[in-house]
């Protein structure tokens, strides 16, 4: 089975990318013996972020190359060694850390496909496993499937508010480190954009690259005509003036001039950019410039701190901009810079090699986890339309009739007429067992999913627990408050 496309941005040994108490907790588990015990986790999130009424997974191509090269070198089981607790004495004992060295993973996971619109408390991850090995993983699933949905989904919003124009991914300068960047063009791509600036992520993941130039292009000849007509000679087949240096209709008008010079040479001009001032009036403006000289096909790129909200009030104020650059609003998801995904137990094998299910209580509810070994399904009517999903665990049951958090909502039996379960195997004893489709494959995909549930843009979508699953849950809350009290 091919190994996911994975970067050369993290080292080859990734057993570090942890926080410490999943150490500690693993060296308690190594203590008491119970390291080997079977157990079950899920990754979900609570609420889609921005309020939007779906989610777009993205990320689990890196999460499995993550898990492909986590392990501990020699240098890293030295580092493990000098660390001190409060004692001032070696956190973790020799015996601990040979394991730990030896140690290869033996989880087996089921995820849903990136691409896939997901919702809130359905596991987009389930992990089972050695109960040390399912712990130790949690922050490296987390940290990259949260950051990779989120950014996803944000990308998908900045798309729908364009009504299906050009978008073009700009955040490389603004990203959260190298990592961020590559990550959230990956993601950003998924979800909707067409193009991306940042040239690293267009060679690892074939991301198409556009770019155009800078203000400081302009400013490093005597004045702008001539800086358009030296940037049209070095790039003929590649002219999108950036107008707005000095007076931005006179940038427009030289680049018109310029444009009407490739022409002569069988060139054409491929638009302009805006990154500044009244966007809807200076690129009506410009239109109207640019088809009076010819030119109705050149493009109005803007760009200057775009996000969803301000590209649909462009569009609703008539702004002729057709094609949207957009940077620091998408790549650190502004509105919300994280998705909230965790990551709980819900199982652990007892003594007799049965399942002891396990739930986390809150005073808030929707903090309480769901136990069993979850699945989940996804219905549709006779027209393929998807009409609700359904989280269950198949060895308690799998009725039809779903009690949707506390709702009275159930599926009407008549009107479902297939099923699809959304969590696959891609991971068998360690070992990967899922080839990722490309980045490309993944964005089509995406894009036919977010059509698919186009309906749902204005109605809430029907998820819930399974029945039994649900009567379970509220049984085990009844039993664990009683002997608490």
């Amino acid at each position: 089975m091919p190994k996911p496309h994975f970067t050369q941005l993290y080292p080859p040994n990734m057993g570090l990318f942890l926080d410490l108490y999943h150490l500690t907790m693993a060296y308690g588990f190594w203590k008491s013996g119970i390291y080997n015990k079977r157990s079950v986790f899920h990754l979900f999130y609570r609420k889609n972020p921005f309020k939007h009424p779906y989610t777009i997974a993205a990320g689990l191509e890196l999460a499995l190359g993550i898990l492909d090269q986590f392990k501990f070198d020699h240098e890293d089981i030295a580092y493990l060694a000098r660390i001190k607790g409060n004692n001032d004495q070696a956190l973790f004992d020799e015996g601990f850390l040979n394991y730990l060295q030896r140690m290869k993973l033996e989880v087996d996971i089921f995820a849903i496909p990136e691409g896939s619109v997901v919702f809130p408390h359905e596991p987009l991850m389930r992990v089972e496993g050695p109960l040390l090995q399912a712990q130790i993983i949690e922050s490296a699933l987390l940290n990259v499937l949260n950051f990779s949905t989120l950014i996803a989904t944000k990308a998908s919003r900045m798309l729908r508010a364009s009504q299906g124009e050009t978008i073009l991914e700009f955040g490389l300068r603004r990203a959260q480190g190298l990592d961020g960047a590559v990550t959230a063009s990956r993601a950003a791509y998924i979800g909707g954009c067409h193009a991306t600036s940042n040239v690293m992520a267009g060679r690892m993941y074939n991301i198409p690259v556009k770019g155009t130039h800078a203000h400081s292009w302009v400013q490093s000849f005597d004045d702008e005509l001539t800086s358009f007509y030296e940037y049209a000679k070095a790039m003929p087949g590649n002219c999108i003036f950036l107008v707005d240096t000095y007076d931005t209709l006179e940038g427009v008008k030289k680049a018109i001039e310029v444009g009407k010079w490739l022409r002569e040479r069988g060139q054409e001009m491929n638009g302009i950019r805006l990154d500044s001032g009244d966007l809807a009036t200076l690129s009506i403006q410009a239109r109207k410039l640019l088809d009076e000289a010819g030119f109705p096909k050149a493009a109005i790129v803007g760009s200057d701190g775009l996000d969803e909200e301000k590209i649909r009030q462009l569009k609703e104020t008539g702004s002729a901009i057709n094609v949207w650059g957009i940077g620091t609003n998408l790549v650190t998801a502004k509105g919300q810079p994280a998705l909230g995904g965790v990551y709980k137990l819900a199982a652990v094998e007892n003594e007799y090699g049965d399942w002891d299910y396990k739930i986390k209580l809150s005073e808030t509810p929707i903090k309480t986890s769901n136990p069993g070994i979850q699945s989940v399904r996804r219905f549709f009517d006779k027209n393929k339309v998807p009409i609700g999903d359904q989280v269950y665990d198949p060895s308690i049951g799998k009725q039809l009739a779903s009690d949707f958090f506390q709702k009275d909502s159930i599926f009407a039996e008549e009107n479902v007429q297939s099923e699809l379960e959304l969590l696959i195997p891609v991971m068998k004893k360690g070992k990967i067992v899922y080839s990722s489709p490309t980045v490309q494959e993944i964005r089509q995909f995406s894009l036919k999913q977010q059509h698919l549930f186009e309906p749902y843009m204005k109605k809430a979508y029907p998820v819930g627990l399974e029945r039994n699953l649900n009567l379970l849950k509220n049984d085990m809350i009844e039993k664990a408050q009683a002997s608490s009290s």
